[in-house]
């Protein structure tokens, strides 16, 4: 379970709310709500006060690489700091399974970064997080660049990971997407958690 309490920054909060044990969590709101920030905040990329604990640990009694494992953050646009896309995987023969199921071929992770397409990206970078065998996903508009199937193999791919036991916190524009996967949905405003009634925006 992750617990979030009285969570600020400089453009976010006070937030508090709970993600629970094999739950699928939507965040939805208008553009610069602060969706993105507060998976930011919550791995401690940018600086703020609260608490967040997960299973009753708090995240600062845990070494930074340590929590970030735990929490497994895959933003929008992800990072890549070589050339080779299988430098990026600890495991890359176990991580080709994955690659397979998001409908990329196995030996897409020879190829260079260079080649990859911005869904290719996003597909890659979701195999490299789920790596980490983390207790949470934090996943900032994992379909966003992705035609209806390769989408539909990501959403399978969640569905997946929350049956196998993790929480799942989703950034979603998609009102239709946190339909068929959350379990709850909570909507951002401002900076603010609102009431999903008052969600506004697409």
């Amino acid at each position: 379970m992750l617990t979030v309490e009285g969570l600020r920054t400089a453009n976010l909060g006070p937030l508090d709310f709970v993600l629970g044990d094999r739950e699928i969590l939507a965040l939805r709101g208008p553009s610069g709500a602060g969706k993105s920030l507060l998976l930011r905040a919550l791995v401690d990329l940018d600086p703020g006060e609260g608490r967040v604990l997960l299973d009753g640990t708090e995240r600062g009694a845990l070494p930074a690489p340590d929590w970030r494992r735990r929490l497994a953050y895959l933003p929008a646009e992800s990072g890549w700091w070589t050339d080779r896309v299988a430098d990026h995987f600890a495991r890359p023969d176990e991580a080709a399974p994955l690659v397979e199921a998001l409908g990329l071929p196995a030996d897409s992770l020879q190829w260079d970064v260079a080649r990859l397409s911005t869904g290719e990206k996003q597909r890659l970078a979701l195999v490299r997080a789920l790596e980490q065998a983390p207790r949470v996903l934090l996943l900032d508009e994992p379909t966003s660049a992705l035609d209806p199937e390769a989408a539909g193999a990501v959403e399978a791919l969640i569905r997946r990971q929350r049956d196998a036991g993790r929480s799942i916190l989703l950034v979603t524009h998609d009102r239709e997407q946190a339909a068929r996967l959350a379990d709850r949905t909570l909507v951002v405003e401002k900076g603010r958690l609102v009431t999903p009634a008052a969600e506004a925006g697409p």
